[in-house]
């Protein structure tokens, strides 16, 4: 049998041991989820300015509206009659 000395050491190498996996192993998932967080960042930022391209892709959609109305309203344009319009080909 072990002395209650070497039994209480043997039991204090044991905690210091389990002591130490433990932090290793937090460490090791807090780095991964810290990873995690930067490829969610990453994604975040890459879909705001996605999302920024297609709002400014809306507001063009719109311009040709107000293009059309400008044209007729400042400029006095109109669409020419079918009979006036002349189709050139280039052959």
């Amino acid at each position: 049998m072990l002395k209650p000395g070497a039994a209480a050491l043997v039991l204090l190498l044991a905690v210091a041991l389990a002591s130490g996996l433990s932090v290793v192993y937090t460490t090791h998932k807090n780095r991964f989820a810290f990873n995690e967080l930067q490829q969610l960042k990453d994604q975040a930022n890459q879909l705001q300015v996605e999302w920024g391209q297609l709002l400014i892709e809306q507001s063009t959609f719109g311009l040709e509206g107000r293009i059309e109305q400008k044209a007729i309203e400042a400029l006095q344009m109109h669409v020419p009659e079918i009979t006036n319009i002349v189709m050139v080909s280039h052959e």
